[in-house]
Protein backbone atom coordinates (compact mmCIF):
# COMPACT_ATOMS: atom_id res chain seq x y z
CA UNK A 1 0.00 0.00 0.00
CA UNK A 2 1.41 3.43 -1.01
CA UNK A 3 1.24 5.99 1.70
CA UNK A 4 1.51 9.78 0.93
CA UNK A 5 2.69 12.24 3.40
CA UNK A 6 0.94 15.03 3.92
CA UNK A 7 2.71 18.28 5.48
CA UNK A 8 -0.15 20.16 6.12
CA UNK A 9 -2.64 18.85 7.84
CA UNK A 10 -4.65 21.06 10.50
CA UNK A 11 -7.75 19.22 12.15
CA UNK A 12 -11.21 20.67 12.70
CA UNK A 13 -10.83 20.76 16.42
CA UNK A 14 -7.80 22.55 16.52
CA UNK A 15 -9.32 25.29 14.03
CA UNK A 16 -12.43 25.24 16.64
CA UNK A 17 -10.04 25.43 19.69
CA UNK A 18 -8.17 28.47 18.29
CA UNK A 19 -11.75 30.01 17.18
CA UNK A 20 -12.77 29.52 21.25
CA UNK A 21 -9.79 31.37 22.00
CA UNK A 22 -10.26 34.25 19.73
CA UNK A 23 -14.12 34.39 21.89
CA UNK A 24 -12.57 34.72 24.65
CA UNK A 25 -10.20 37.45 24.16
CA UNK A 26 -12.85 39.53 22.50
CA UNK A 27 -13.24 42.82 22.97
CA UNK A 28 -16.76 42.23 22.70
CA UNK A 29 -18.31 40.77 25.67
CA UNK A 30 -18.37 36.85 26.27
CA UNK A 31 -22.47 36.56 25.01
CA UNK A 32 -21.63 38.21 21.51
CA UNK A 33 -18.17 36.95 21.19
CA UNK A 34 -19.99 33.58 21.31
CA UNK A 35 -22.15 34.58 18.96
CA UNK A 36 -19.72 35.60 16.66
CA UNK A 37 -17.81 32.26 16.78
CA UNK A 38 -21.40 30.23 16.52
CA UNK A 39 -21.90 32.73 13.19
CA UNK A 40 -18.12 32.20 11.99
CA UNK A 41 -18.05 28.31 13.12
CA UNK A 42 -18.56 26.83 9.36
CA UNK A 43 -15.02 27.79 8.19
CA UNK A 44 -12.84 24.71 8.46
CA UNK A 45 -15.69 22.86 9.20
CA UNK A 46 -14.74 20.71 7.35
CA UNK A 47 -10.92 20.28 5.37
CA UNK A 48 -9.48 18.30 2.42
CA UNK A 49 -6.01 18.25 2.41
CA UNK A 50 -3.88 16.71 -0.74
CA UNK A 51 -0.29 16.28 -1.07
CA UNK A 52 -0.40 18.19 -4.93
CA UNK A 53 -2.98 19.91 -6.63
CA UNK A 54 -3.11 22.01 -10.16
CA UNK A 55 -5.37 24.96 -8.35
CA UNK A 56 -7.45 25.14 -5.58
CA UNK A 57 -9.76 26.64 -7.04
CA UNK A 58 -10.23 24.59 -9.63
CA UNK A 59 -10.67 21.56 -6.76
CA UNK A 60 -13.72 24.13 -5.16
CA UNK A 61 -15.18 24.68 -8.70
CA UNK A 62 -15.46 20.80 -9.51
CA UNK A 63 -16.64 20.04 -5.82
CA UNK A 64 -19.46 22.37 -6.42
CA UNK A 65 -20.19 20.84 -9.73
CA UNK A 66 -20.15 17.52 -8.47
CA UNK A 67 -22.60 17.91 -5.74
CA UNK A 68 -24.80 20.48 -8.29
CA UNK A 69 -24.87 16.78 -10.22
CA UNK A 70 -25.89 14.52 -7.48
CA UNK A 71 -28.41 17.20 -6.03
CA UNK A 72 -26.56 17.36 -2.37
CA UNK A 73 -25.40 20.18 -0.83
CA UNK A 74 -22.01 21.99 -0.44
CA UNK A 75 -20.63 22.14 3.17
CA UNK A 76 -20.39 26.16 2.88
CA UNK A 77 -17.02 26.26 4.98
CA UNK A 78 -15.20 23.78 3.02
CA UNK A 79 -11.34 24.47 2.79
CA UNK A 80 -9.88 22.79 0.65
CA UNK A 81 -5.36 22.46 1.03
CA UNK A 82 -2.40 21.49 -0.78
CA UNK A 83 0.85 21.21 0.15
CA UNK A 84 1.71 22.81 -3.29
CA UNK A 85 0.36 23.57 -6.37
CA UNK A 86 1.59 23.58 -9.62
CA UNK A 87 -0.99 25.76 -11.13
CA UNK A 88 -1.68 28.40 -9.08
CA UNK A 89 -2.61 32.04 -10.40
CA UNK A 90 -3.54 34.81 -8.16
CA UNK A 91 -5.35 38.39 -9.87
CA UNK A 92 -5.65 38.70 -14.08
CA UNK A 93 -4.01 34.97 -14.30
CA UNK A 94 -0.34 36.12 -12.68
CA UNK A 95 1.35 33.07 -11.80
CA UNK A 96 1.81 32.22 -7.79
CA UNK A 97 5.08 30.30 -6.38
CA UNK A 98 3.28 27.55 -4.32
CA UNK A 99 6.28 24.76 -3.22
CA UNK A 100 6.14 22.80 -0.27
CA UNK A 101 6.18 24.62 2.96
CA UNK A 102 3.73 26.97 2.26
CA UNK A 103 -0.51 27.45 3.02
CA UNK A 104 -2.29 27.12 -0.26
CA UNK A 105 -6.09 26.69 -0.60
CA UNK A 106 -9.14 28.09 -0.76
CA UNK A 107 -12.80 28.26 1.35
CA UNK A 108 -16.09 27.56 -0.20
CA UNK A 109 -18.86 30.01 1.19
CA UNK A 110 -22.18 29.29 0.34
CA UNK A 111 -22.87 33.27 -0.32
CA UNK A 112 -25.84 34.05 2.22
CA UNK A 113 -24.81 37.53 2.57
CA UNK A 114 -25.94 40.38 1.22
CA UNK A 115 -23.91 42.45 -0.82
CA UNK A 116 -23.09 45.51 1.16
CA UNK A 117 -21.84 42.80 3.49
CA UNK A 118 -20.35 40.76 0.88
CA UNK A 119 -17.52 43.40 0.14
CA UNK A 120 -15.58 43.33 3.49
CA UNK A 121 -14.79 39.35 2.64
CA UNK A 122 -11.35 40.22 1.12
CA UNK A 123 -10.89 42.65 4.33
CA UNK A 124 -11.83 39.51 6.57
CA UNK A 125 -8.96 37.06 4.88
CA UNK A 126 -6.39 39.84 4.85
CA UNK A 127 -6.79 40.78 8.22
CA UNK A 128 -6.95 36.76 9.46
CA UNK A 129 -3.09 36.45 7.66
CA UNK A 130 -1.88 39.41 9.34
CA UNK A 131 -3.24 39.09 12.26
CA UNK A 132 -1.49 35.38 12.53
CA UNK A 133 1.80 36.46 11.35
CA UNK A 134 2.06 39.33 14.02
CA UNK A 135 1.01 36.42 16.40
CA UNK A 136 4.38 34.63 15.54
CA UNK A 137 6.16 38.00 16.79
CA UNK A 138 6.23 39.88 12.73
CA UNK A 139 4.72 43.32 14.88
CA UNK A 140 4.93 45.26 12.14
CA UNK A 141 3.11 43.04 9.32
CA UNK A 142 0.72 45.54 7.85
CA UNK A 143 -1.97 45.87 5.05
CA UNK A 144 -1.55 47.30 1.66
CA UNK A 145 -5.11 48.07 0.36
CA UNK A 146 -7.08 45.50 0.07
CA UNK A 147 -5.52 42.22 1.26
CA UNK A 148 -1.79 42.14 0.32
CA UNK A 149 0.56 41.16 3.62
CA UNK A 150 3.65 42.91 3.27
CA UNK A 151 6.59 43.13 6.33
CA UNK A 152 9.47 45.17 5.72
CA UNK A 153 8.42 46.07 2.27
CA UNK A 154 8.09 42.55 1.34
CA UNK A 155 4.89 39.99 0.11
CA UNK A 156 3.91 37.27 2.77
CA UNK A 157 0.76 36.96 1.54
CA UNK A 158 -2.52 37.40 -1.25
CA UNK A 159 -5.78 36.20 -1.82
CA UNK A 160 -8.20 36.13 -4.26
CA UNK A 161 -12.08 36.15 -4.27
CA UNK A 162 -13.85 34.70 -6.56
CA UNK A 163 -18.33 34.17 -7.26
CA UNK A 164 -19.49 30.96 -9.06
CA UNK A 165 -22.54 30.13 -9.35
CA UNK A 166 -23.68 26.64 -9.38
CA UNK A 167 -24.60 25.50 -13.19
CA UNK A 168 -28.32 23.52 -12.05
CA UNK A 169 -29.11 25.10 -8.78
CA UNK A 170 -28.27 28.11 -9.29
CA UNK A 171 -26.93 28.60 -5.74
CA UNK A 172 -23.78 31.32 -5.42
CA UNK A 173 -20.71 30.51 -3.92
CA UNK A 174 -17.57 32.50 -2.76
CA UNK A 175 -14.86 31.22 -3.17
CA UNK A 176 -12.02 32.35 -1.04
CA UNK A 177 -8.48 31.57 -2.29
CA UNK A 178 -5.15 32.09 0.16
CA UNK A 179 -1.72 31.56 -0.82
CA UNK A 180 0.78 32.33 2.11
CA UNK A 181 4.35 31.98 2.28
CA UNK A 182 4.97 30.26 5.88
CA UNK A 183 8.11 27.84 6.08
CA UNK A 184 8.98 28.27 1.57
CA UNK A 185 12.07 30.07 1.69
CA UNK A 186 13.36 29.99 -1.37
CA UNK A 187 11.71 32.31 -4.84
CA UNK A 188 12.00 32.66 -8.30
CA UNK A 189 14.39 35.40 -9.72
CA UNK A 190 11.65 37.61 -10.50
CA UNK A 191 10.15 37.69 -7.00
CA UNK A 192 13.23 37.25 -5.00
CA UNK A 193 13.34 41.07 -4.25
CA UNK A 194 9.63 41.63 -3.58
CA UNK A 195 7.86 37.61 -1.71
CA UNK A 196 9.37 37.19 1.70
CA UNK A 197 8.19 34.19 3.83
CA UNK A 198 7.11 33.56 7.87
CA UNK A 199 10.13 31.41 8.12
CA UNK A 200 12.64 33.66 6.38
CA UNK A 201 11.79 36.70 8.73
CA UNK A 202 11.61 34.41 11.82
CA UNK A 203 14.82 32.72 11.24
CA UNK A 204 13.62 29.46 11.65
CA UNK A 205 10.29 27.41 10.74
CA UNK A 206 6.99 26.96 12.39
CA UNK A 207 4.33 24.13 12.63
CA UNK A 208 2.74 24.53 9.29
CA UNK A 209 -0.42 23.04 10.88
CA UNK A 210 -0.72 25.16 13.49
CA UNK A 211 -0.05 28.08 11.69
CA UNK A 212 -3.17 26.92 9.33
CA UNK A 213 -5.56 26.17 12.43
CA UNK A 214 -4.89 29.42 13.88
CA UNK A 215 -5.57 31.89 10.21
CA UNK A 216 -8.95 29.31 9.60
CA UNK A 217 -9.86 30.01 13.02
CA UNK A 218 -8.99 33.97 12.68
CA UNK A 219 -10.82 33.58 9.28
CA UNK A 220 -13.73 31.76 11.11
CA UNK A 221 -14.21 35.24 13.62
CA UNK A 222 -13.60 37.60 10.83
CA UNK A 223 -16.58 35.45 8.97
CA UNK A 224 -18.79 35.32 11.57
CA UNK A 225 -18.31 39.65 12.35
CA UNK A 226 -19.37 39.97 8.81
CA UNK A 227 -22.73 38.43 9.58
CA UNK A 228 -22.39 39.72 13.12
CA UNK A 229 -22.32 43.35 11.98
CA UNK A 230 -24.82 42.93 9.01
CA UNK A 231 -27.84 41.83 11.69
CA UNK A 232 -26.55 44.90 13.55
CA UNK A 233 -26.85 47.47 10.49
CA UNK A 234 -30.46 45.41 9.69
CA UNK A 235 -31.23 46.12 13.03
CA UNK A 236 -29.88 49.96 13.74
CA UNK A 237 -28.90 51.27 10.32
CA UNK A 238 -25.04 51.45 11.81
CA UNK A 239 -22.04 49.09 12.61
CA UNK A 240 -20.76 48.08 15.79
CA UNK A 241 -17.34 50.60 16.21
CA UNK A 242 -16.39 54.05 16.65
CA UNK A 243 -18.96 56.71 14.88
CA UNK A 244 -21.34 53.46 13.30
CA UNK A 245 -18.20 52.34 11.63
CA UNK A 246 -17.83 48.37 10.43
CA UNK A 247 -15.71 46.24 12.92
CA UNK A 248 -13.56 44.61 10.19
CA UNK A 249 -12.93 48.22 8.76
CA UNK A 250 -11.61 49.57 11.96
CA UNK A 251 -9.11 46.90 12.23
CA UNK A 252 -7.98 47.35 9.06
CA UNK A 253 -7.48 50.90 9.92
CA UNK A 254 -5.38 49.72 12.83
CA UNK A 255 -3.05 47.41 10.73
CA UNK A 256 -2.97 48.87 7.11
CA UNK A 257 -0.04 51.50 6.32
CA UNK A 258 -1.61 52.69 3.03
CA UNK A 259 -3.08 55.92 4.50
CA UNK A 260 -0.80 58.60 3.45
CA UNK A 261 1.29 56.55 0.82
CA UNK A 262 1.59 57.89 -2.81
CA UNK A 263 0.71 55.04 -5.19
CA UNK A 264 0.27 53.98 -8.76
CA UNK A 265 -3.35 52.61 -9.40
CA UNK A 266 -4.56 50.65 -11.69
CA UNK A 267 -6.93 47.64 -12.31
CA UNK A 268 -4.21 45.37 -13.29
CA UNK A 269 -1.57 47.56 -12.13
CA UNK A 270 1.21 45.74 -13.24
CA UNK A 271 0.24 45.77 -16.58
CA UNK A 272 -1.87 48.86 -17.21
CA UNK A 273 -1.55 51.70 -14.58
CA UNK A 274 -3.52 54.28 -14.56
CA UNK A 275 -2.26 57.17 -12.41
CA UNK A 276 -0.44 58.05 -9.80
CA UNK A 277 -1.71 60.19 -6.45
CA UNK A 278 -1.89 59.62 -2.62
CA UNK A 279 -4.08 57.70 -0.51
CA UNK A 280 -5.85 59.75 1.88
CA UNK A 281 -8.27 57.99 3.77
CA UNK A 282 -10.33 54.45 3.53
CA UNK A 283 -14.70 55.88 3.12
CA UNK A 284 -17.04 53.80 5.69
CA UNK A 285 -17.69 50.88 2.91
CA UNK A 286 -13.63 50.02 2.50
CA UNK A 287 -12.94 52.26 -0.78
CA UNK A 288 -10.07 53.95 -1.32
CA UNK A 289 -9.92 57.78 -1.50
CA UNK A 290 -7.10 59.29 -3.72
CA UNK A 291 -6.14 63.17 -4.03
CA UNK A 292 -4.73 63.50 -8.03
CA UNK A 293 -1.89 66.02 -8.99
CA UNK A 294 -4.48 68.72 -9.60
CA UNK A 295 -6.19 68.22 -5.81
CA UNK A 296 -9.33 66.05 -7.23
CA UNK A 297 -10.42 63.36 -5.09
CA UNK A 298 -11.21 59.97 -6.59
CA UNK A 299 -12.61 56.70 -4.87
CA UNK A 300 -12.02 53.41 -5.85
CA UNK A 301 -13.69 49.92 -4.97
CA UNK A 302 -11.59 47.76 -6.78
CA UNK A 303 -8.65 47.49 -8.53
CA UNK A 304 -4.98 47.47 -6.92
CA UNK A 305 -2.21 50.29 -5.70
CA UNK A 306 1.89 50.05 -5.82
CA UNK A 307 3.92 52.24 -3.34
CA UNK A 308 6.31 54.55 -4.70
Amino acid sequence: MLYIMIENFPTVAGVKAALMREAERSSLGVDHGLLVSRYGGFVGAKIDCYSNLSRAMDEGRNHINLHDQRGSSVASGLVILADSMTGTKGRFTRSWHAPQGGVWGCMLHANTLLPQSRQFIPFAVGLACCETMRSYGLESAALRWVNDVLYMGKKLAGFLIESYTAPLSGEVFNLVGFGINVNNRLFPPELEAIAGSLSACLGEDVDLSTFTEKFLARLAWNMGLLYFEEEKFLREERYSGEQGRHLLLERFLALTDTVGKRVVYGFDVMISPQYEAKIVAIDEMGGLVLRLADGYLKTEYSGEVRYL
